[in-house]
């Protein structure tokens, strides 16, 4: 079985005290899954048990849902033998609705933000000119915490928030998913036409890639997390030059990329 998590290193703030740590990170990964030789998508997961993922995402996506295994061919592997594409054979009178009604490859699985359709292809960087104190970022989580009237009532929402480097709030978001709170956030922005302003986004739960791609679309240069990021988010924040902290709780907060960003 593969590794589902991988050691990162950062660095932790504790108040104003700041220390080196070695944090396990769960591994997330693309796998791209082609049906008959063509390109049909590009997911996320945890590499380990792919046939099982890969055969039960079309059969609840409605693409294949005979109750026989799949015949799956492995195209790509990573130098650590990490499955990066594979191919399925399977005929025409199988494919279903899910398949034929979907939209093409492009339009649902490439870059959110330069439409490449391979990962490795994304390219970009952010300004280093924000600075952030991290003793702030307890209150702005604070703020947050206030305005999520959903998840008070229900327990059951995701939320997202948008301030500048001093601390100042300028949006907050809920939805039942993490990512459609961030979309509310920067569309918020757009509309009150502070986007511009913002310089850190906050979420709750963990940071998977997607997160971190949409603060780079939106130009968020600092973003911070309740729990944990996924490997390829840190990957994705490194190469991006985000400023990425997990864990910030309890006046506790941890760097995984870029911090020169913060104030210490």
């Amino acid at each position: 079985m593969q590794n589902s998590s991988i050691v990162y290193q950062g660095k932790k703030y504790l108040a104003e005290h700041l220390e080196d740590v070695s944090d396990e990170l769960t591994v997330e990964e693309s796998l791209a899954i082609a049906l008959n030789g063509t390109l049909f998508t590009m997911t996320m997961r945890t590499p380990g048990n792919d046939v099982e993922f890969i055969q039960g995402y079309l059969y609840t996506e409605d693409i294949y849902t005979k109750l026989k295994p799949l015949e799956i061919e492995i195209t790509k592997k990573n130098d650590s033998g990490t499955t990066k594409a594979v191919n399925l054979k399977i005929g025409a009178a199988d494919l279903r609705d899910g398949y034929r009604n979907s939209r093409n490859f492009l339009s649902v699985s490439s870059c959110g933000i330069c439409g490449k359709t391979s990962l490795d292809e994304l390219c970009g960087e952010l300004s280093d000119g924000v600075i952030l104190n991290p003793t702030l970022l307890e209150n702005m989580f604070a703020q947050m915490k206030e305005r999520q009237i959903t998840f008070n009532k229900s327990g059951g929402s995701h939320a997202a928030g948008a301030f500048t480097a001093s601390g100042d709030l300028l949006s907050v978001m809920e939805d039942i998913g993490r990512h459609n709170a961030t979309d509310k956030v920067v569309g918020d922005l757009i509309l009150k036409n502070t986007l511009k302003t913002a310089d850190v986004l906050t979420v709750s739960g963990r940071i998977s890639y997607e997160i971190v791609m949409k603060a780079f679309r939106a130009k968020i240069p600092i973003l911070a997390a309740v729990s944990a990021p996924s490997t390829l988010a840190v990957d994705f924040a490194k190469e991006l030059g985000i400023t990425l902290l997990g864990f910030c709780r309890n006046d506790k907060a941890t760097c995984y990329a870029n911090p020169q960003r913060l104030q210490v």
